[in-house]
């Protein structure tokens, strides 16, 4: 069995029936990284005992983004003590965080010349604190030896426990992003180890902390949801003031996950961007390709010229 093997990589669902997907369209296309692109990252991430998202979650930006040197970088291991319906990342129990981790990143940071970070992590509900303090220290390190380099933190929702958000936030991230992934109504099926609400009240909450702090979140496109339950999504969000959305294709990872129900023509995910605009996001990237960390540089530059011309600043 190689890695790519659902029942590897996720045990929990080995004996799950398969649920195909419809075909994907013609719309739906990413470059595959080439050998060296990705042999250069890849080392660097092997020399340092370091994870990425692009790989773990199976990114289909991976090819584009590695080419630029630019990787989402996954902390806590590799590991997951959650079993989304939608995720590609391992299932199971972790290993003890790893303390050199957060210096690592730092490193690698330097060492690819970053002007922009992003990381993320694992669920890691057998942690105290979820890992917050991992996701400090982590920034921390960054901010020392990157200065020039802005951080954005994806975070799980560290299931309410006391104290996590507070950790992460005075570290001093530039951008909080924790993502919804979809409706309310399929959470049961597609999160069943989250709740919307919990989510939703942690982007609140983080917005109240840090005010000048921008916020972030995402959705799938494809899943059940309708045009409807994604518009409430969006004032909810709104509600909390998030300042960026970003809308995405759901591509099943193995047989074993959750099956693509359809898949919107990029001319939907154009209307949406309008919508969000129209309800006042100071960002939006809607797209069948579009990823959290996907141009998250680019992007950040775009949230302070928004803000900047809304004057917020």
């Amino acid at each position: 069995m190689t890695l790519s093997d659902p029942n590897l990589r996720h045990p929990e669902k080995a004996h799950k029936p398969d649920n195909p997907s419809p075909l994907r369209p013609d719309w739906i296309r990413a470059k595959a990284p080439s050998p060296a692109d990705y042999q250069a990252t890849r080392a660097l991430m092997g020399c340092l005992k370091l994870h990425t998202v692009c790989e773990e979650a199976a990114c289909p930006n991976m090819g584009e983004c590695w080419k630029h040197k630019h990787a989402a970088f996954m902390i806590l291991g590799a590991v997951c003590t959650r079993a989304c319906a939608f995720c590609n990342v391992a299932t199971g129990r972790p290993d003890k965080p790893d303390p050199c981790e957060p210096d690592h990143i730092a490193e690698a940071v330097a060492q690819m010349g970053l002007t922009h970070v992003v990381i993320t992590s694992v669920d890691r509900d057998d942690l105290p604190d979820g890992g917050a303090l991992h996701f400090a220290q982590t920034i921390t390190l960054v901010r020392q030896t990157s200065p020039a380099c802005s951080i954005e933190v994806l975070t799980p929702d560290f299931r309410g426990k006391e104290g996590a958000l507070e950790t992460v936030i005075a570290a001093r991230p530039d951008v909080f992003n924790h993502n919804l992934e979809t409706v309310p109504r399929l959470y049961p099926a597609i999160r069943p180890g989250a709740r919307y609400e919990v989510s939703l009240a942690l982007l609140r909450k983080a917005k109240t902390l840090a005010p000048d702090l921008f916020t972030k979140s995402g959705i799938m496109a494809g899943l059940g949801e309708t045009p409807d339950e994604i518009a409430q999504v969006m004032n909810d969000l709104r509600a909390a003031n998030v300042d960026f959305l970003t809308i995405g294709q759901y591509l099943q990872p193995t047989l074993k996950h959750a099956p693509v129900a359809r898949y919107p023509a990029p001319e939907e995910f154009v209307s949406y961007a309008a919508m969000a605009r129209a309800k006042g996001f100071l960002m939006v990237s809607s797209s069948p390709l579009t990823r959290s960390s996907h141009h998250a540089g680019d992007d950040f530059v775009k949230l302070k010229a928004a803000r900047t011309s809304m004057g917020e600043e």
